[in-house]
């Protein structure tokens, strides 16, 4: 059996489920914060990091890494591409995601959620809209440029289409909302993998358990 490790509102975890979920492979989610004392976790990530995960005899953390872990151990239902030069595309959106992206919004999120909601503070505005005018608006250019108008980025659903859309779930539940008269690609391409039937169970088990 594997086990899954980590909080399922953290876009990274929420990555590494929807994957697991594809792939069909079963697996036992053991819910826990980043960079807690928990003795079980730090066993399996000793850098506290979440996901992690453990398959077996093997412990390994980061998103990116599991799921390309999960693409080679479990091949059967393939989440990057075949081609080459396609894979490198998929990776490389998928760093971004992780990255540039998943700053942005994860900041919005923080500031409205997390820390009204876990640290017992007021949301800093002022950062919020600074993300939300400034930071968000190159980033969703450079995804309009880049996402499909209809369908996967790669034909079929992949990491690439779960990682890009998994930062904005977060930023949504802190009331952003991707302006579709502006990015019209971008607001389609992340409604439509929110309605996916892999990820649409997910996101209502985590929306009830967080209070939304």
């Amino acid at each position: 059996m594997i086990t899954l490790y980590g909080a399922a509102a953290s876009p990274f975890v929420r990555k590494t489920m929807i994957a697991l979920t594809l792939k069909n492979l079963a697996y036992e989610h053991i819910q826990t914060m980043p960079f807690s004392d928990d003795p079980e976790l730090k066993k399996v990530s000793p850098l506290g990091k979440i996901p992690a995960l453990q398959d077996g005899d093997l412990a390994i953390a980061d998103s990116k890494v599991i799921c390309r872990y999960l693409e080679n151990a479990y091949p059967e239902v393939p989440l990057y591409p075949a081609d080459p030069a396609q894979r490198a595309r998929a990776e490389w959106l998928e760093e971004y995601a992780g990255s540039v992206l998943s700053e942005s919004a994860g900041g919005i999120f923080f500031n409205r959620v997390m820390r009204p909601m876990f640290l017992n503070q007021e949301a800093d505005e002022e950062t919020v809209n600074d993300l939300i005018n400034n930071k968000m608006p190159p980033i969703l250019d450079y995804l309009e440029s880049e996402l499909p108008a209809d369908g996967f980025l790669f034909g079929e659903f992949g990491v690439a289409d779960i990682a890009l859309t998994s930062p904005f779930v977060n930023a949504g539940y802190a009331g952003y909302i991707i302006d579709a008269d502006r990015w019209p690609k971008a607001a389609a391409f992340v409604q439509r993998i929110k309605e996916n039937s892999a990820v649409t169970p997910l996101l209502a088990a985590e929306a009830k358990a967080l209070g939304f």
